[in-house]
C-alpha cells in the first residue's frame, strides 16, 4: 500500500489524527519492526499497548490492545502509522528468507524446536497448521478465563482490552487447513468465555462486541463449512440457543443474530 498522511486521516477523527501525530513526537513508540506487510510495535499510554497493522493492497487492518471505543482506528495506531511514512521501516522479510535458504534443515529442526519450547502460543498455532490434534472447548475456556483473571488481579473488574488474537488466529490456522470442527471449538470457547465473563467488563466495550461477533460468524461459518448431520446441527444450534438464554442476556440479541443466520443458511 502506497501509506501517506491523508489515508491515514481517512483511517480516524480529526481529533485522534493530532494525539496520533502527538503521540508519535513525544517518542510514546517503544517499538516498531516490520515483517512483510505486517507492522508490530508497543505504543505508551495510559499502559503500554501493542498494536498490530496489516498493511494490505488496498486495506489497512489495525488492532490495538487499547481500550478506545471511537470512530475509527485509535491514537497508538495512527501514531504508528504516522511513524511508518515519516521513517520508512526496514522490512525484514526477504533477509530471513535468504538465510533460511543457507540453513540446514538440522540446525532449523533444532531452532524451530527450541522456539516451540519458549513460546506456548506459538507452538499451538504450529501445531494448528501442521499437527493432528486440537484442544477442547474447556481447554480453551480455561485459557480464556485465565486472561481475564490476569486483568482483575488488583480490580474487580477490566479496563482494557484484552488481546484475543492468539485465539482467531489458531482458528484461522484450522481454518486454512479446512480443519472447521477445530476451527469452530475455538470459536465457540472465545463467545462463550468474552459472555460468560462480561460482567467483569467495565471498559472497551466496542472491542469486546467485535470480538464476540467475529467469533460467532466464524463458528457459524465453519460449522456449515463441515456440512453437518441434521443431529449434529441441532447440536451446535443448541450452543447458540444456551448461550442466548444465558443470564444476564447482555449479548442475547448477538446470539439471536448468529442462530437466525446458521438456520437461514443450512
Amino acid at each position: 500500500m502506497d501509506l501517506n498522511n491523508e489515508k491515514i486521516r481517512e483511517t480516524c477523527t480529526d481529533a485522534v489524527f493530532d494525539r496520533g501525530r502527538d503521540y508519535r513526537n513525544e517518542g510514546r513508540i517503544q517499538r516498531i519492526e516490520q515483517f512483510g506487510d505486517v507492522v508490530t510495535a508497543a505504543v505508551q499510554g495510559t499502559s503500554l499497548y501493542n498494536v498490530t497493522v496489516d498493511l494490505g493492497e488496498h486495506t489497512i487492518d489495525a488492532r490495538c490492545t487499547c481500550p478506545y471505543e471511537g470512530a475509527g482506528e485509535c491514537k497508538h495506531v495512527v501514531a504508528v502509522l504516522l511513524d511508518v511514512v515519516a521513517d520508512p521501516l526496514q522490512e525484514e522479510s526477504e533477509r530471513v528468507e535468504r538465510v533460511i535458504q543457507d540453513v540446514s534443515s538440522d540446525d532449523l529442526h533444532a531452532f524451530v524446536r527450541d522456539t516451540l519450547a519458549e513460546n506456548p502460543d506459538l507452538r499451538e498455532q504450529f501445531l494448528a497448521r501442521f499437527g493432528d490434534g486440537g484442544k477442547s472447548v474447556k481447554e480453551y475456556r480455561d485459557e480464556i478465563e485465565e486472561l481475564f483473571d490476569q486483568h482483575t488481579e488488583d480490580y474487580p473488574v477490566v479496563t482494557e482490552a484484552i488481546d484475543f488474537a492468539h485465539f482467531f488466529e489458531v482458528a484461522e490456522q484450522y481454518r486454512e487447513r479446512e480443519r472447521y470442527r477445530a476451527a469452530a471449538t475455538v470459536y465457540r470457547a472465545l463467545f462463550e468465555g468474552i459472555d460468560d465473563n462480561h460482567v467483569r467488563i467495565d471498559a472497551a466495550y466496542d472491542h469486546y462486541a467485535k470480538a464476540l461477533r467475529s467469533a460467532l460468524d466464524g463458528y457459524v461459518d465453519c460449522v456449515l463449512a463441515v456440512d453437518p448431520s441434521d443431529s449434529e446441527f441441532e447440536q451446535y444450534a443448541s450452543v447458540l440457543e444456551t448461550q442466548a438464554i444465558s443470564e444476564p442476556r447482555i449479548n442475547e440479541e448477538e446470539f439471536r443474530r448468529a442462530l437466525d443466520d446458521f438456520k437461514d443458511r443450512r
